[in-house]
């Protein structure tokens, strides 16, 4: 059974940073490209960043480009999100999910895996 859980999110002030963590179980971590997802009321889910199996490319939604980092640490089958100079538009709740494609894909590849979200609130 494959388990996903992140962890991380609260309320936060605009210009500060919030470091998320997802961890996953029930499956091989290091098979998998990985990403964080985020989705605020009404509005339409959408990639904020994904890591390729190792680490060794990655792709950021162009709103998040030099402020959020993701990162992977295989042995641990955790998941980090980074995120400095946060603003107001960055509310949403946060996704963390595994691609079962196997392809990279960046973003748009198949999350077939997500867990519940971590909700993250900043206000301005």
């Amino acid at each position: 059974q494959v388990q996903v859980m992140e962890s991380g999110g609260g309320l936060v002030q605009a210009g500060g940073s919030l470091n998320l963590s997802c961890t996953v179980s029930g499956l091989t971590f290091d098979g998998y490209s990985m990403g964080w997802f985020r989705q605020a009321p009404g509005k339409e889910r959408e990639g904020v960043s994904c890591i390729s199996w190792r680490g060794r490319m990655t792709d950021y939604a162009d709103s998040v480009k030099g402020r959020f980092t993701i990162s992977r640490d295989n042995a641990k089958n955790t998941l980090y999100l980074q995120m400095n100079s946060l603003k107001a538009e960055d509310t949403a709740m946060y996704y963390c999910a595994a691609d079962r494609s196997r392809y990279w894909s960046a973003c748009a590849g198949d999350f077939g895996y997500w867990g519940q979200g971590t909700q993250v609130t900043v206000s301005s």
